[in-house]
């Protein structure tokens, strides 16, 4: 008989494990009181009586371990997909002792969502769940909220994954300090709304945050733009002007990209940290000023370094609180909530009256990689806001506003392949195909987790259904050539 615990209320989570280690396991993460949301949760310990649970309830989500299903089906893949037959559409992840890619895979293809090798960890299991139910348009919050605020906007950003909260909390801690910070981060994943919260949060709230992108003024001109100028110090110089490190006294200065500034002017920054006063161009006399360093760059400065592109004293100076910002695709819980945030934006903003994606797009928006990041999110719902007049954002609507991705197809052409010379006519037969290659860098990192998909793929920075996919397409290969 099923056994309940927790709350009646849905949402409903079923267990199917023939021991108890799971549900224990389960119910004291659901126990914590730190927790958001409760689960009516039933433990069946066969797969019969799995099977007899699904007939007779709707459950939304289900943990199943492959070993507790053999008596409706002695092969696991056909048990599993004879339960997600009756699932209705339940989240559903499997779990097994000794896990490899090929039983990873064969979970996939008979319905479950995700696979764990066990032992794991019931937070593993609901932050992963948290991530799913994002993708299928359910939502499921398991994760504690973090200091009773709504992180779901938190000065500036949008998004409440685990790897946000962890973002958000180094801000509150470095924020008070004086001490430089380095931002990193690809492109479009908010590095100065970053330093914005910083200095928002800092004891110079009251200064002035003054941003300046190193990469977009000239040269010639990015001395006098830091620093400031006397008047007559050259040519066109009519007046004495202040920089932005003296308009950012008892402030915030955040230099963004700042790997693209020149190396002359790299030495006069290390000068003005180390002394903590500055010469305006054409002055003798330093100025003392107050002003704290943010700094932040979407290259690796430890590359710039050793192509001697950055001092590598000045990367020391000013790389004392570090902050590494996430892209987008390792955070897909928070895919939708941005971009249902620019929507009601920009509805406001245009007069329009969008309410939300349907779900197909919505689908569509989990799907895709971003490369962009969330500025790319943020382009491409400001024209479709601007271009349509409805309530619900269609998967036709997306495909007319995304001029980057029809910009992407126009120039994509197919390159001739380069002449092969002599040497590596001779180091062919050495050389392994790619897709031989890439099977044997992911099953060397499941190995290394132990056959844990997720956090190999984690590890490899990849998600965990191109490994699925990967596997089967290996499969395939191997057949072909068998063949």
């Amino acid at each position: 008989m099923p056994v309940s615990c927790g709350s009646s209320r849905p949402p409903r989570l079923l267990i199917v494990d023939h021991g108890n280690s799971l549900l224990n396991d389960c119910q004291d993460f659901l126990d914590n009181k730190g927790n958001g949301m409760q689960l009516s949760c039933t433990h069946v310990t066969s797969g019969e009586q799995s099977l007899s649970a699904l007939k007779s309830h709707d459950f939304d989500i289900i943990f199943v371990e492959l070993n507790s299903i053999g008596d409706v089906e002695p092969d696991a893949e056909i048990a599993l997909s004879k339960i997600a037959h009756y699932s209705q559409g339940a989240l559903i992840i499997a779990l097994s002792e000794g896990g490899s890619v090929t039983m990873a895979v064969a979970a996939m293809r008979a319905g479950a969502h995700d696979y764990f090798a066990k032992p794991v960890i019931a937070k593993t299991l609901f932050d992963r769940l948290e991530e799913l139910s994002a993708r299928h348009g359910k939502k499921y919050q398991f994760s504690p909220p973090i200091e009773n605020e709504d992180r779901l906007d938190f000065e500036g950003f949008v998004g409440a994954s685990p790897q946000m909260r962890v973002i958000y909390e180094q801000i509150g801690r470095i924020a008070p300090s004086n001490a430089p910070v380095f931002i990193t981060g690809e492109s479009g994943t908010g590095k100065e709304v970053c330093a914005e919260a910083l200095h928002a949060r800092s004891n110079r709230a009251e200064g002035r945050f003054v941003a300046i992108n190193c990469g977009a003024i000239p040269r010639d001109l990015m001395e006098t733009e830091l620093f400031g100028v006397v008047k007559g110090a050259f040519t066109g110089a009519m007046q004495d002007r202040e920089g932005a490190v003296e308009l950012a006294n008892s402030g915030t200065l955040f230099l963004d990209e700042i790997g693209e500034l020149d190396l002359s002017l790299q030495a006069k920054l290390l000068r003005f940290l180390q002394t903590g006063s500055i010469n305006r161009v054409g002055e003798a006399m330093p100025r003392k000023v107050d002003v704290r360093i943010i700094c932040a760059t979407n290259r690796n400065p430890m590359q710039m370094i050793t192509e001697k592109k950055f001092r590598e004293d000045l990367f020391y100076r000013l790389h004392v609180l570090p902050i590494h910002l996430p892209p987008l695709r390792q955070r897909p819980a928070d895919i939708m909530p941005i971009a249902e945030t620019f929507l009601a934006r920009y509805s406001e903003e245009e007069g329009k009256e969008f309410i939300g994606f349907d779900r197909e797009t919505a689908e569509q928006f989990m799907a895709r990689e971003w490369p962009g990041n969330v500025r790319q999110i943020q382009n491409l719902v400001r024209r479709i806001v601007v271009m349509h007049d409805e309530q619900l954002v269609t998967a036709r609507m997306v495909r007319l506003a995304d001029v980057e991705s029809q910009a992407h197809a126009r120039h994509k052409t197919v390159r001739p392949a380069p002449e092969v010379n002599r040497h590596a006519r001779a180091q062919s037969a050495a050389l392994e195909p790619l897709w031989k290659q890439e099977q044997r860098i992911i099953e060397e990192a499941l190995a290394l987790f132990d056959g844990n998909i997720s956090q190999a793929a984690a590890a490899l920075e990849i998600s965990p259904s191109t490994i699925y996919r990967k596997k089967m397409s290996w499969e395939k290969m191997e057949a072909e050539s068998a063949a």
